[in-house]
Parts: structure tokens; sequence; C-alpha cells
């Protein structure tokens, strides 16, 4: 597993983006300027039309001037047309390094222990990095060519007539500095909603996921009433946004039209002094009527809306990596300094722990000790909570309650690149990564030899199908032959044998292997020296063991194979019903 992080959600992504696609971000940049020459010259065509053209009884330059401004149109045509392939090359790999990001996020949060509800971590996944690419899409189309035009238009109005610029430019800048605390309430009701809409998600999910335990327990009013209520916090969290939206559109517009109102005001006086000609008044008018005023409209109502809505976005799925403001609390109380045990025995006092608050505990008060290079196997009825044992003693979550130490010290205060080092778990369903057999084996010692990768394939059991596939060469998963799920947990057990880890957990991991070779892969772990754990799918693993793990709540016991069977009726049942099937 890597140790490398992932980068944090916030605007040092999108400036590590913007560095890393320069050239895409310069171009975009430099068609810009482009296709806003329309409305930097607008104005100052129309005045010469009037003022060198038809004011001065020579109609055909003032039809030149007005040409002049249609091929403007058809050029800003032209370059919003090569511009827009550009913007594609932002915003396409934008998206892919948010799904990067987000998902990174959530592996690392579940392996420092944290539990994160699915329906959230599928509204981050999809609907909300889709959000930010249709949002930066749009914004990227919209905003950017608004705010350029609208630059453009009083650079264009400043060479008119400077004194038009100098009444006309103050409204405008008070409308966007009245504007700002709007955008900032705006922003805050906006997470509010996203905060509802990932509860509600959420809830929905787990809901959906166990109705059959609902309608079981006759719980159906309680959970409806609960939804409802979600579903009325998120529509109050819309509404809300909606009218702060409503209000900051209203202040806009009446902000658009005051540069318009001051020049009307101003130009008897501005006329009578010579500091403004009738064409320079039409044009100013032209950059406020058709430039400015719709541009300051449509910028303000833009980033009001979709700006505040990406960056709430945003700061919702910063909150899913380890570096987010909330990741600390979310690692499970994890010590900022992390240590080194002294050695991988096991210890677990009193521990517990349930799947989620106010749910019955899967784990209950367990007290285990596991020795180094001890061998240990778990039996119990399904459900009992052999796995989420397994998952604990690696550190994938951490105990709700009680002391579970490795090395003498809490799993929660491990060094993580250690604990992913020291322990492996192997589950029932192996994976096999897309690559070669070498890949695959090596992936938990990336320096190891092929001789050593040979002997770990050959401890194991897995020699003959290393040979079979065509060597470590061989390629396997989406490239290769298909394996059988017997297949797969070889690959898997020769992987975990040849990794450096001194605690080995298989829950099930051989469950898809003939008694004979779960055999030969148990006693190839045990010969190593390292501290295993098994979760017994046959009666035979539990002979092999020198102690034995009856989980079952109350009725959890501990010992021998023959101290079992005459102190654990539970242990007797399992074994009867074991026997009864034929399982060895």
């Amino acid at each position: 597993m890597s140790e490398a992080a992932p980068r944090p959600i916030d605007r040092h992504l999108f400036a590590g983006f913007l560095r890393q696609h320069r050239g895409a971000a310069v171009a975009v940049a430099g068609w810009s300027l482009l296709e806003a020459v329309p409305a930097l010259a607008s104005g100052l065509l129309v005045a010469a039309a009037l003022d060198r053209g038809f004011l001065a009884g020579r109609p055909a330059e003032g039809f030149f001037w007005i040409g002049l401004l249609g091929a403007a149109m058809v050029f800003r045509a032209l370059m919003t047309r090569t511009l827009t392939p550009w913007l594609g090359r932002l915003v396409e790999p934008l998206r892919d390094e948010l799904v990067t990001a987000v998902a990174a996020g959530a592996v690392h949060r579940a392996a420092a222990g944290a539990r994160d509800a699915a329906g959230a971590g599928v509204a981050r996944l999809t609907v909300q990095v889709e959000t930010v690419r249709a949002l930066v899409s749009a914004l990227l189309r919209s905003a950017r060519q608004l705010g350029v035009s609208l630059l453009m238009a009083f650079v264009g109005l400043a060479a008119l007539s400077a004194p038009v610029a100098a009444v006309t430019l103050p409204p405008v800048l008070l409308t966007l500095l009245l504007c700002a605390p709007r955008l900032r309430v705006l922003a805050r009701r906006q997470r509010r909603q996203l905060h509802a809409e990932e509860q509600l998600t959420a809830a929905a999910g787990e809901t959906f996921d166990g109705i059959r335990d609902v309608v079981a327990c006759g719980a159906r009013d309680r959970v409806a009433d609960d939804l409802s209520a979600r579903i009325t916090d998120h529509r109050d969290a819309a509404r809300a946004v909606a009218r702060a939206a409503s209000a900051n559109t209203l202040l806009v517009s009446l902000g658009s039209h005051l540069p318009l109102l001051v020049l009307l005001l101003a130009a008897p006086r501005l006329l009578d002094r010579g500091a403004l000609s009738v064409g320079e008044l039409l044009g100013a008018t032209s950059y406020l009527i058709s430039g400015v005023a719709p541009a300051l409209r449509s910028l303000v109502a833009v980033l009001g809306s979709w700006g505040v809505q990406l960056a709430t976005v945003l700061r919702q799925l910063s909150r899913s990596t380890p570096q987010g403001p909330h990741g600390a609390a979310e690692s499970q109380g994890r010590a900022t300094s992390p240590h080194t045990p002294r050695s991988p025995e096991l210890s677990l006092v009193n521990v517990g722990y349930a799947y989620g608050p106010g749910a019955a505990p899967v784990i209950d008060r367990l007290s285990l000790d596991i020795p180094a290079g001890s061998h240990l196997t778990v039996v119990g009825p399904s459900g009992a909570g052999k796995s989420t044992l397994t998952t604990l003693l690696a550190g994938l979550a951490a105990p709700d309650s009680g002391r579970l130490t490795l090395g003498g010290v809490p799993v929660t205060e491990v060094d993580r690149a250690w604990l992913h080092r020291a322990v492996t778990l192997i589950p029932q369903e192996a994976y096999v990564f897309t690559g070669t057999v070498r890949d695959n084996l090596r992936y938990l010692r990336p320096g190891a030899r092929d001789a050593d990768l040979l002997a770990s394939a050959t401890a194991v059991g897995a020699r003959a199908l290393v040979d079979r596939l065509g060597g470590l060469d061989a390629p396997v998963g989406l490239d290769g032959p298909p394996l059988s799920s017997g297949e797969r947990q070889l690959v898997a057990l020769a992987r975990a044998h040849v990794s450096p880890a001194s605690v080995v957990l298989l829950d099930e991991a051989c469950c898809h292997l003939d008694p004979a070779a779960e055999e030969r892969a148990e006693r190839a772990f045990a010969a190593r020296g390292t501290t295993l754990v098994v979760v017994a799918h046959r009666i035979s693993s539990a002979l092999r063991a020198p102690r034995v793990l009856v989980l079952d709540g109350e009725r959890t016991a501990i010992g021998t194979h023959a101290q079992l069977l005459d102190e654990s009726p539970l242990y007797a049942d399992l074994v009867g019903h074991w026997v009864a099937a034929g399982t060895p």
C-alpha cells in the first residue's frame, strides 16, 4: 500500500493543476483576450462612426466603422470556437484528479480507522465531483468571458473618455463591494445545503440497504419520520440558498443600472464643457448598455451561484482527505507522534466494537493475548464478528471501547508505515491486480528477488500455478487468462508469504482451496515464525492450531481443541456440524 497521502482538495490543488497544465492555461488566457476584442472596440467604433462619419457628413466612413464592428463580432465567434477545445483540456483532467483525490482520501481514511457513511462517500465521488466538473466548465465558459469582457469594456471606456470612466467606475466598484458580504452568506447556506444532502443520501442508503430489517422490526414509521426530517432539512437549506441568491440578484440588478444613470446625469455638463462629443456619449452608452451592465449582472450572478457552489463543494470534498479540517478527528484519535512497536505481540483488553451509534456490539468486552509467533484459529457462527476481529487486529478500524495494543503500543498510535509492512490481512475474496505475476507477488515487498518470489510460491503451493501461467513475466488480471477463486487465493497467499509481515491474518483466505492445499498454506506461514490468526473455514484449521478462539458474544471461549470440546457447547456443536457436513 502506498504511504503517500493525497493532496487536500482546495485552492492548492487548483494551483498545482494549473502549473501542471500551464500550456493549456496560457492558451485559454491568450484566446480569451482575443475573444474580448469586440468588447474593447465596440464603443470606440460606434463613436468613430458618428463623429468621423455620419455627423461629419461622411456616411461611407460611418458605414466603414460599423462594418469593422460587425467584423469584430465574427472574429469573436471564431475565437470562441478555437477556444472551446482548450477549455476541455483543462476541465476533463481536473475531473480525473478530483476522482483520484477523493478515492485516495477514502482509502487513507479507511486505513486510518475512520468510518464514513457509505452514502456520503458515494455522494462525494459521484454527485459532488461531477458538480465540480460541471461548475468549472461553466465558469470557464461564462465567468471567464464575462470577466474579461467587463475589464475590456472599461479599458475601452477609459480610452474613449477618461471623465466618463471616472464617473461610471465607482458605482461598479460599490456594487462589487456590497455583493462580497452577500456571497459569504450564500456560501454558508450552500455548505448547509450540501451537508443536508450528504446526510439525506447516507440515511436513505442505510434505510434501503436494511429495508427488510426495518419491516421485520416494525420500524417503518420511525424510519419514515427520520427520513422525512432529513428531507425537510434539505428543503429548508435549499430555500435559504434561494432567498440569499434572490437578494443578491436584486442588488446587482440595481447596481448595474447605476453607471448608466450617472452618465446620463453627467452628460449635459460634459457636453457643454466639450469634454464629451455626441459620438463619444453614444459610444460610452454602448459600452455601459451592451458591455458593462450585462457583464456585471451576469458575472456577479454566475459567481454568486456557480462560484459559491464550487467553493462550497470543494470545501466539502476537502473533508474527505486526511489533511481536511476534520482529518485529525476522523482518524479515530490517532496520535500525532506515531510509535514503532517492540514486537508483533497482540493484546486485547475488554475490546468492544459496533457498526454505528446505538448498534449492538459485534465485539463485546473481548480480552485476548496473541503472543508473537503464535498460531490462533478463530471459529464461530455467522455474524459473530470473526471478520470484524481481523479488521481490528489489522488496524483498519479502532475499538469503540477497551484497549488493543500491538507490541505494547495502542493500535491507533502505531506508525502507519510500520503497520502496513508488519501486518497483512488476506480476505476471503482475494485480489489479483492487472500486471504480471511478478508485480502481484512483490506488491508488498517491491525489492523482492525472483528467487524469493518463487520460494514463497512453492511454500504456499502456488508454484504449479505460476509455471502454468508462464512464469513471473506472465500477465494476469485483465491482461491475462481468467483465474478461478482458488487460484486468486493462491496468488494472494504467495504475495503475503513473500512480504515482510510478521502478523498474517487469514480471513477464510483458503476457503476455495482443497483441504490439503489449505493445510500446506497455513503450515507455510506457521513455519516462517509468523504470528498467524486464521478464521476457520474447516474443522481441520482448528485441529492444527495450538489455541482456538470461539467467538460468540457471552459464549466466547478460548483453549485447545480438546478443552473446548468439553467446556464449550457451542464449539462442540460447530465441530459436530462440520463433521456431519463432511468438512475435514
